[in-house]
């Protein structure tokens, strides 16, 4: 895997693993779901201002998926962990993601996952399960909606993929963000946002969308670009590692040991991800004869 790719993808899962902590100290009391959108719209509307200039040359199709995929996952994570509970639903959701897409990659753009990268995902995603913890019971509806909200994210990474070798990849994030805000605005209007009304709980809004959307998907955009969609979904599996130790730093949680042994299988699945070799389409990127680049240049929006 190409190095600069992988500090893109673990800048952004880093950024994602702040929403817990940004959640407990803003007092975001607000539903989940209202939360996310709130969260979705503050962070489409900075994605648009950073890349709106080349949002006509998006391809519509890719575009249409992955704002519909990106919309359903937000909708399928929070009410899967609603009815599963917070452990299993996260566990499932997010560790069936990198899972999902390395076989979508391998479906869709005959991009084969490698030994390296099976061995990666199976020790992150045992990581993510020890740090989740033991569920106090299972829900079968709950974990259908968890699978369908990792199955949603794996092809939200797959269109985003195809996005960014046409636009820059601000650009992407932006088209696929404004138009998965606008599905999701209906929630607003019937959504309890007495949070926002107080200072801490509008500064942890501002973060949410800013910080752990516009500048986090900004980040795995650009990652995205040299990277298969298979690791870049199994990066984003350093995001509960970060929420573990964001947690003890910041609001002085006591995770059990079996946490900190989850922490460091994460670890040292990223440093057999990071030794991965470099893809076919991301040396393609390299040399400069990407899919709609110019050839020595990258496209624009750094």
């Amino acid at each position: 895997m190409e190095r600069r790719a992988l500090v893109w993808l673990l800048g952004a899962a880093v950024l994602w693993g702040t929403t817990g902590t940004a959640q407990a100290l803003g007092e975001a009391e607000g539903s989940p779901l209202s939360v996310g959108a709130v969260r979705l719209a503050i962070g489409a509307a900075g994605l648009l201002v950073l890349g709106w200039r080349h949002l006509r040359r998006t391809p519509l199709r890719w575009l249409a998926v992955g704002a519909a995929a990106m919309a359903g996952y937000q909708v399928a994570f929070f009410a899967g962990v609603a009815r599963a509970g917070v452990a299993l639903g996260t566990v499932v959701a997010i560790g069936s993601a990198p899972v999902v897409a390395g076989i979508a990659d391998w479906a869709v753009r005959s991009e084969p996952p490698t030994r390296r990268w099976w061995a990666a995902t199976a020790l992150a995603v045992t990581g993510v399960a020890l740090i989740a913890g033991q569920p106090e019971a299972v829900d079968a509806g709950g974990v259908a909606l968890a699978v369908a909200a990792g199955v949603a994210y794996a092809v939200a990474t797959l269109a985003s993929k195809y996005l960014v070798e046409v636009v820059p990849p601000t650009t992407a994030m932006a088209a696929m963000f404004g138009v998965a805000a606008i599905l999701l605005a209906p929630l607003l209007p019937t959504a309890d946002l007495r949070w926002l009304g107080r200072p801490a709980g509008a500064a942890a809004a501002l973060w949410l969308g800013l910080g752990a959307t516009t500048a986090a998907y900004v980040a795995f955009a650009r990652g995205l670009r040299f990277a298969t969609v298979g690791q870049a979904a199994t990066a984003g599996l350093a995001e509960p590692a970060t929420a573990t130790l964001l947690g003890v730093l910041l609001i002085g949680e006591r995770p059990p040991g079996r946490a900190w042994l989850g922490v460091a299988a994460v670890v040292v699945a990223l440093t057999v991800l990071a030794t991965s070799p470099v893809s076919a389409g991301a040396a393609t990127i390299l040399r400069g004869r990407g899919p709609g680049l110019r050839r020595g240049r990258p496209g624009r929006g750094r």
